[in-house]
């Protein structure tokens, strides 16, 4: 009997070990995804000025003279010396701050409404308006405080910021420093703020169909929550549970104790 008990015990461990890969792998079966499935997941990436974001707008020409008026004295000042830029930080160099209504206020053209525009179309709008004045203008559109953030079941939460606005959910994943054992990676919540709009999605990491998700690519204020599984869930509560049943009992001993002492007390005082 206890032989068999034992045989038992371990094809019940042998199950549950089988199971753990099943949930812990990424990407399964993408060996054998079809012609069509591959075609989806090849996306373009396009990320879109939006309200709130922190641009770097470079005005050029083969004559740096002209540019002068579109450049403000924060900008110009880099432009002196290879051994300035060296010397000071990226901070102070000029910026525009897209405002709730997508406008910057630009030197020479005023305010111009940006958002909603990819950085080409924002490059291509700014070299039209300035090309009459410089006719061989090329303008240099950058969102410098491109910032994603992850936390939960992940090594590293944190937020990130992104330097060349080009991000997907794997990208974030790694400078996470992956999720931990004990992430869920069926059900990973991405909240995005879509000018205004509050947007959930949700990434299953086991599924290849995760290339195909139109969330794949992050946006700029993107946050990423990755939930613990059930088996951390079960350990959490049995922790709760134990320790809120420790404490029952440790008021209960500590009563008991306090009436057994004050029993003894009075018996004292009678018996004098």
């Amino acid at each position: 009997m206890r032989n068999r008990f034992v045989v038992l015990l371990c094809i019940l461990l042998s199950l549950a070990s089988c199971k753990v890969p099943k949930d812990v792998a990424y990407f399964q079966g993408i060996d054998d995804i079809s012609k069509e499935m591959f075609d989806k997941m090849n996306q373009t990436y396009n990320v879109k000025i939006c309200e709130d974001d922190m641009l770097t707008i470079n005005v050029s020409s083969w004559d740096p003279t002209v540019t002068v008026p579109y450049n403000p004295p924060a900008y110009s000042f880099y432009q002196q010396s290879e051994q300035q830029i060296n010397a000071n930080t990226v901070e102070n160099i000029f910026t525009y701050i897209v405002d709730k209504e997508g406008y910057i206020n630009f030197p020479v053209l005023g305010r111009i409404h940006l958002a909603g525009l990819s950085i080409h179309e924002a490059n291509t709008r700014l070299q039209d308006m300035i090309r009459d004045a410089v006719p061989d203008v090329l303008v240099n559109v950058q969102i410098v405080n491109f910032k994603v953030g992850i936390f939960g079941e992940v090594s590293r939460p944190n937020a990130y910021v992104i330097k060349n606005n080009r991000i997907s959910i794997l990208d974030l994943i790694v400078l996470a420093g992956d999720l931990t054992i004990n992430a869920n990676r069926k059900n990973l919540l991405l909240l995005r703020d879509n000018n205004g709009v509050k947007e959930f999605a949700r990434f299953d990491m086991t599924d290849p169909a995760i290339f195909e998700s139109s969330y794949f690519y992050l946006r700029q204020n993107d946050i990423v929550y990755v939930e613990p599984n059930n088996a951390k869930k079960k350990n959490a509560n049995y922790s709760s549970a134990q320790q809120y049943s420790m404490t029952i009992i440790s008021t209960i001993v500590s009563s008991v104790s306090l009436i057994s002492s004050t029993v003894i007390a009075i018996i004292s005082i009678n018996k004098n």
